[in-house]
Order: C-alpha cells, then sequence, then structure tokens
C-alpha cells in the first residue's frame, strides 16, 4: 500500500472540505508526487481551479487526466467547459464532440457545442447541436432559446415560430427574450401578459 498517498490524499481531501484549498491544492501535488497515476488527485485539482475561474489550470488538470483516460466523457466535457471559458473554442468543440461521440445523450456536452459553434458563426452546426440538446433536455430553456437564435441567423423564421410556441408552452420570460432578440414582434402577443 501506497501510505504517502494516502497521507496526503486524506490531508487534501479535509482542506477541502474546511475551503483551505491552497493547502488542498498542496497536498494533493504530493499525492500525485507520491503515485503520478492516481487521476483522482488531478480532477480535484481542476475542480478547484474551475471553481476559482482559473480554467487555464483546470483545463491542464483535465488534459492530465485524459492521458490516461482519453475515453472519460465526462471529463471531455469539463475541458470543454474550461476551454470555452478562456475562450479556446477549436479545442472546446473537439472536446464536446468527443464527449457526445462517447455518449450521445450527453446534453450538456451537445449544448456547449452548439453554443461554440454559434459564438464562431456557424450557426447549421450550432442548431444540429442545440437541436439535440434540447430534444434530450426538452425542459431546458436556454437550448431552445440558443436554438431559435441558431435559426434567426439561418433566416429561418418558420422553425423560429416553432421554437417560441414550444418555448411559450414552459418559459414565457425566456420566450419573450427570444421574441425581442429574433425581432419577432408578431408573436408578442404571446407574452403580451407578462409585466415589462
Amino acid at each position: 500500500m501506497n501510505y504517502e498517498k494516502w497521507r496526503h490524499l486524506l490531508r487534501a481531501q479535509f482542506y477541502q472540505f474546511m475551503n483551505k484549498e491552497d493547502a488542498a491544492l498542496d497536498e494533493y501535488r504530493l499525492t500525485l508526487a507520491a503515485a503520478p497515476e492516481y487521476a483522482r488527485a488531478s480532477i480535484a485539482m481542476a475542480f478547484i481551479y474551475a471553481k476559482r475561474n482559473d480554467f487555464g489550470h483546470a483545463a491542464k488538470h483535465f488534459r492530465e487526466v485524459l492521458n490516461s483516460d482519453p475515453v472519460n466523457a465526462e471529463i471531455l466535457f469539463n475541458l470543454g467547459f474550461a476551454c470555452d471559458k478562456q475562450g479556446e473554442l477549436d479545442e472546446a468543440i473537439r472536446s464536446f464532440e468527443a464527449a457526445t461521440r462517447l455518449n450521445p445523450k450527453f446534453d450538456r456536452a451537445w449544448y456547449g457545442l452548439g453554443i461554440c459553434h454559434a459564438r464562431l458563426g456557424r450557426h447549421a452546426e450550432a442548431a444540429k447541436a442545440l437541436h439535440e440538446a434540447a430534444n434530450l433536455q426538452p425542459m431546458n430553456p436556454h437550448a431552445w432559446y440558443a436554438l431559435g437564435m441558431a435559426h434567426h441567423h439561418l433566416n429561418d423564421p418558420e422553425r423560429v415560430t416553432e421554437v417560441i410556441k414550444y418555448l411559450h408552452r414552459f418559459d414565457p420570460i425566456m420566450t419573450r427574450h427570444l421574441i425581442q432578440d429574433t425581432g419577432r414582434s408578431d408573436l408578442a402577443y404571446m407574452v403580451a401578459d407578462l409585466a415589462v
């Protein structure tokens, strides 16, 4: 048994529980020094850095985990999220795509993929990915809003109307935002009863 690994790991977890993140990071580093193959320490470090909005360090640790576990859809998603937050959209897209190949029902990865494509102006690709996200999470107003915006940028008013009508069934406030942001004043009657 690797006593050094467990000693540092338990200390790291204790410090993390006590919100002493710097001390936890130090102990996780010592855990990895004692057991470089122990991916849980890298994952924990990545999440501490992500919590601090230090997405560069978070991405570094997610990449380290993927070196030993390249088919982990959850870690690929987290890497995509960290890269997206840093504006590294091409790597984010590759990570999200890999996550969706491994787990086609991974709605958050489809959503992230769609948002990244939309930011790059690739609205057809965005619409495809967001359609998957919306179908997997039919009550996710953010996915439906983004899907409506993608179709708006594709000059597909019929599809925008369908999305607005669907979204109105469960989120009239997000519906109002979509109506306003797509310039669809012809559908404003649907949310006329909402306070401005």
